[in-house]
């Protein structure tokens, strides 16, 4: 079983449990698993008995560590089916869609590693918890993809250019990074997770989300949280005025040429600017598109951007390439159909933002 559903009895209301089951994989997301947490969170919108939503995952090192694209890698080369990454692309952004939307509070509780998909699936939740060990990423531009699940939509809303700076560079960032710029709301020790559940349990939960959402937010603020001055010292307030300074601008080029010559030697940064030399140059430039064309849109139309994105990314060699060189040859090295951000052409960017659907072709049927 990939992913588990469980409905929680309480004193009063229940609580549906979604446990993410795939520990051998970092609980990497399959359409399987996909559909089988749409289906569970499509039921309890509509049952009554189900008061809120617990997200979390099984095993010691990762809470999601994004969708499992060694899976499809043998669709994107002809080996399969191939229509299974749009079907897994097209579930994976309703299933975001949802989360974000959905009309019970959402609680998430995230450990270990937390990337791409993972980051899109906790970023939808209402309350998000993180334990001290976390490693949180959009590493993407390392594949030839680019910051997706609805990535457009929390990384502009990072303080600075901080978003650009992910997104380009796939930055790790540890506990304290996510709590310092607001991608996770409070840390949660490991210890303390089952104690969690069991309080949830002993709540009147009233089945009206305003008064269940407040009553929620009482018990997550009476809650024992580690002292923040003991958790690991932040990369990003090291870093962050650099990083505001040397990514501000209106060329990318310019920018990547700053951040790759400046002469900052913390290991941390340096993984940064290895990852950002040695990856895709076509990503860099939808990261920089996609930031730049959210700015005004709605969620919605974000999901909608950035499916079709995902769509011509399946479509274009670098993904496969990058899956290639990443996770099935193992090489390291991946020939990208560009060498540099200078070379690639503006229609091979402009055509990754067509279609443009609306709410009579959305292909996601969102609401």
């Amino acid at each position: 079983m990939s992913i588990e559903v469980q409905e929680l009895a309480c004193r009063e209301g229940h609580i549906g449990l979604l446990t993410l089951d795939s520990p051998k994989t970092l609980n990497a997301l399959t359409e399987s698993m996909v559909r089988d947490a749409q289906d569970a969170l499509d039921r309890w919108a509509e049952d009554d008995r189900i008061c809120l939503v617990v997200l979390q995952g099984r095993g010691e090192k990762a809470f999601c560590a994004g969708g499992n694209i060694r899976q499809m890698y043998g669709a994107m080369t002809g080996d399969g089916d191939t229509e299974a990454p749009d079907r897994f692309f097209t579930r994976e952004y309703r299933l975001d869609y949802t989360l974000h939307g959905f009309p019970k509070p959402v609680l998430g509780i995230a450990h270990g590693v937390i990337m791409g998909g993972g980051m899109g699936l906790l970023a939808g939740c209402r309350y998000r918890l993180v334990t001290p060990d976390i490693t949180m990423a959009m590493p993407e531009i390392s594949i030839g993809l680019f910051p997706d699940v609805g990535a457009s939509w929390f990384l502009n809303r990072l303080p600075g250019r901080i978003g650009l700076f992910m997104g380009l560079t796939g930055a790790r960032l540890n506990v304290t990074d996510a709590i310092r710029i607001g991608l996770a709301d409070m840390v949660l020790l490991p210890e303390d997770r089952d104690a969690l559940l069991a309080q949830l349990q002993e709540q009147r939960w009233t089945g009206e989300a305003a008064a269940d959402d407040n009553r929620l937010f009482r018990l997550l603020n009476q809650m024992h949280s580690p002292d923040y001055r003991s958790l690991e010292t932040s990369h990003l307030a090291q870093h962050e005025q650099q990083i505001a300074r040397l990514s501000a601008g209106d060329d990318l080029s310019v920018i990547v040429d700053q951040l790759l010559s400046a002469d900052i030697s913390s290991p941390w940064w340096q993984a940064c600017m290895d990852s950002l030399r040695s990856g895709c140059p076509v990503t860099a430039w939808l990261v920089w598109t996609q930031l730049k064309k959210a700015q005004q849109m709605s969620l919605k139309d974000v999901f909608r951007m950035e499916l079709a994105m995902a769509r011509e990314c399946v479509r274009r060699p670098d993904l496969a390439e990058g899956i290639r060189a990443r996770l099935v040859d193992k090489d390291q090295n991946p020939a990208w159909s560009y060498n540099s951000v200078a070379d690639v052409p503006a229609d091979v960017i402009e055509a990754h933002f067509q279609p443009e659907w609306d709410d009579e072709t959305d292909p996601m049927q969102l609401g």
